[in-house]
């Protein structure tokens, strides 16, 4: 799936973002703001979600622009993969979200996992760095570009328990992997996760 016009508008803001960052012209200040204003229309445009929702998303990152992180773990059980159930959307996906600053990503991980499943883990391989408005994906539209981390996780302890963010936990078989949330995972890295399941010694996936 190709979003040319996401990545033309992520790059926008991006300028923008950096601009306003590093510059203390008033009149290039509002040349950069302008071109945030374009971007948040341009993602409007093609999106149908408010340009001053856009706009404001953006107006709250500061500094220089960079990917966002995102964490997922693939947690195996008897051949089966662990599921968490987002109460958002009604869809599974693997465990985990963004990476908080002053935290590295195998502790955000960890926290994830616990936090949505009530599993306890220890992380023991980066399986896989996808860039998400990469193609080859499929995941739907969103505003920023984002980096997904893809770690395997041993289970150490714990039970199922929802959160806040949460409403079922389970663990799944590759041939009963439920309708998944689309923004956050898709079935080819699903996938990706079962072969290196039966085939730890892989090279880490990226891209």
């Amino acid at each position: 799936m190709n979003h040319k016009w996401l990545e033309w508008a992520q790059k926008l803001q991006a300028i923008a973002q950096n601009g306003l960052t590093y510059n203390e012209s008033p009149f290039d200040r509002e040349r950069y703001q302008q071109v945030r204003q374009i971007a948040a229309e341009m993602i409007s445009t093609y999106s149908n979600v408010e340009s001053s929702y856009i706009l404001d998303l953006f107006s709250r990152e500061v500094g220089y622009a960079t990917p966002k992180v995102d964490v997922r773990a693939a947690v195996f059980n008897s051949d089966k993969i662990l599921l968490v159930k987002e109460k958002v959307d009604g869809s599974w996906t693997l465990p985990g979200g963004w990476v908080d600053i002053g935290e590295s990503p195998s502790n955000a991980i960890v926290r994830e996992v616990y936090e949505e499943s009530g599993y306890e883990t220890r992380v023991v391989k980066l399986l896989a760095v996808y860039d998400r408005n990469h193609s080859r994906h499929g995941h739907p539209p969103l505003e920023f570009h984002i980096y997904k981390l893809f770690f395997q996780c041993e289970l150490i302890g714990g039970s199922p328990k929802t959160s806040i963010e949460t409403e079922e936990v389970a663990f799944f078989g590759e041939q009963e992997i439920p309708n998944l949330s689309l923004s956050r995972v898709v079935p080819s890295q699903i996938t990706r996760m079962f072969e290196y399941y039966r085939n730890p010694d892989q090279p880490t996936d990226f891209d």
